[in-house]
C-alpha cells in the first residue's frame, strides 16, 4: 500500500498560513506600468515572497490593483507613493536602501549572477514600451538585465519582475 499523500488545498493551508506584514526588506516599485494586468500579477509575485509593492498613489494604480487583487484581505503590504517617483526613489536611497534598476543597460548585472538582497531593496520596474526612466538607470546601485536568446526585446514587465524578485528573495 503506497503512502497516503496530501492534498494541494491542504499543503497551502500548512505551508501559507498567513499574509506576511511589512518586513521592510524588500519593495518592488513598477512605478512607470501602464497595463492592469500586469499590476495585479505583480502584487501577487509580492505576496510570494514576502516583498512589499510600492505604487503611485493615483486613481489609474488604486482602480488596476483592484480589479487585480486575486488575494482580497490576504493582501501584501502597499506602499502608497504621494510625491513625485523621482524623489521618491531618490529619498530611499538616501535613506540607505539599495536601488535596483530592472533594465538593460551598460554595465548591468546578468540575473544569473544577482545575489539575494542582504539589506533594503528597492526594486524599480519601468514602463511597458519606455523602461526605467534613464536619470534612475545611471542613479541606480544596480542595473539587472535579464539575458534573452529570441528576438524579442524583452520579456512582460511582470515576468521581468517576478523573476528578479524571486532572485533577492533568494527563492530562486
Amino acid at each position: 500500500m503506497s503512502p497516503v499523500k496530501s492534498k494541494p488545498a491542504d499543503l497551502r493551508r500548512r505551508r501559507r498560513p498567513r499574509q506576511h506584514r511589512c518586513w521592510g526588506h524588500l519593495v518592488l516599485a513598477p512605478l512607470w506600468v501602464a497595463y492592469d494586468a500586469n499590476l495585479g500579477t505583480l502584487l501577487r509575485t509580492c505576496d510570494a515572497v514576502g516583498a512589499c509593492l510600492a505604487v503611485p498613489d493615483s486613481e489609474h494604480y488604486r482602480a488596476a490593483l483592484t480589479r487585480g487583487d486575486t488575494l482580497g484581505r490576504r493582501r501584501p503590504c502597499v506602499h502608497w507613493v504621494r510625491r513625485d517617483k523621482d524623489g521618491w526613489v531618490r529619498d530611499q536611497q538616501e535613506a540607505g536602501w539599495t536601488v535596483v534598476a530592472v533594465e538593460l543597460a551598460e554595465g548591468s548585472l546578468p540575473l544569473p549572477r544577482l545575489e539575494p538582497a542582504r539589506g533594503r531593496t528597492v526594486v524599480l520596474l519601468g514602463h511597458e514600451h519606455h523602461g526605467v526612466p534613464d536619470e534612475l538607470v545611471e542613479t541606480a546601485d544596480l542595473c539587472v538585465e535579464i539575458p534573452m536568446v529570441g528576438s524579442g526585446a524583452s520579456l512582460n514587465v511582470a515576468v521581468s519582475g517576478s523573476l528578479v524578485l524571486y532572485r533577492l528573495a533568494g527563492l530562486s
